[in-house]
């Protein structure tokens, strides 16, 4: 397994880790079986990154992921998040980055996962209310008390970020990043290089619609909340579906999966990002880790840059409500 280095506190990983949180909440149907089986894959396959949330099935899947990895723990990474704050039913209540908050987050994280420490914490979004100092200072703390290793931030503005790695140093920046969805190329990644912080990419396939597996809307089950966004309904899907066509045709030229050329694009923009495609399959856990062979040429990266360059997709990458809760 390839590996590359996040940040510049020591923090190495795979290549591609895994994002878990379809196998618990979000994207329809769950079978906690074949989650648990995809996730021993992954590491039967090298993969160290795994990627949870406290949001994330309220708090289940961070108990899933702790249940697996606990027994192969000396060489996994485990990153999960804090923030979003949801209630017992799944309701949101709010984002919460008050320095008392992220200490009982914190503690709640390591009794559901039943780890020791977590080796990298992310603020999940950026709390409006409460000064990016505060919220920091609070986890480097956590740092110090050796209940967390490294630091990251998730959907930050870079004046956020700038300031937050002034306190203490920031390993990492989650944010979306994919063919389409590339903001990121205009601030938030030249500022994250001249820091030295690791980019870790979510959604690098487009929340599977670059995969090319979705001919309609109907093809998502009705629980599934990419049903709400605007990239999957109306006008936009139809006009968003042709650009995956293309990419389809290319990925056939040259022999491979559409979700294997998307993977390689990202992996290929620098040795700084370590994409986290989200599976709750072994089939398309397989499939997307054939991507790190993947070699693109400068005419290839040409050509998917006539097809999908920046804006290029039709719709907001999140619902409004979603959206007004992103760092700017």
């Amino acid at each position: 397994m390839q590996t590359r280095k996040l940040g510049q506190q020591g923090l190495e990983v795979s290549a591609l880790g895994l994002g878990c949180m379809g196998m618990s909440d979000f994207y329809g149907s769950r079978d906690e079986a074949e989650a648990v089986a995809t996730i021993n894959r992954a590491l039967d396959l090298g993969v160290t990154f795994l990627d949870t949330a406290d949001m994330y099935g309220v708090g289940a899947n961070e108990e899933l992921v702790g249940r697996v990895v606990r027994e192969r723990r000396d060489w996994i990474v485990v990153a999960t998040k804090f923030g979003n704050v949801r209630g017992e039913d799944g309701s949101f209540k709010g984002i919460n980055g008050r320095p008392d908050y992220v200490r009982a987050a914190c503690d709640a994280s390591l009794k559901r996962t039943g780890l020791d420490f977590i080796d990298l914490y992310y603020q999940h979004r950026v709390d409006p209310a409460v000064p990016i100092e505060e919220t920091v200072g609070a986890m480097a703390e956590l740092v110090q008390a050796g209940k967390v290793k490294y630091l990251g931030l998730s959907e930050a503005a870079p004046a956020t970020i700038r300031r937050a790695h002034a306190v203490h140093p920031i390993t990492a920046l989650q944010t979306e990043y994919s063919l389409w969805s590339r903001d990121v190329e205009a601030e938030i990644l030249p500022v994250c290089r001249e820091l030295g912080i690791g980019f870790v990419p979510y959604s690098p396939l487009g929340r599977g619609f670059l995969t090319g597996q979705f001919k309609t809307p109907d093809d998502l089950d009705q629980g599934d909340s990419r049903r709400n966004h605007p990239r999957f309904q109306g006008e936009a899907f139809q006009k968003n579906l042709d650009l995956v066509a293309a990419i389809r045709a290319m990925a056939a030229d040259k022999g491979y999966t559409p979700a294997q050329l998307a993977l390689a694009w990202v992996l290929a923009q620098g040795k700084d990002i370590v994409p986290i495609p989200g599976t709750k399959r072994r089939t398309y856990l397989e499939d997307n880790l054939k991507a790190l062979d993947v070699v693109l040429s400068a005419a290839d990266f040409a050509r998917i840059d006539g097809i999908l360059p920046p804006g290029a997709a039709e719709g907001a990458r999140y619902p409004q409500a979603s959206m007004v809760a992103i760092d700017r």
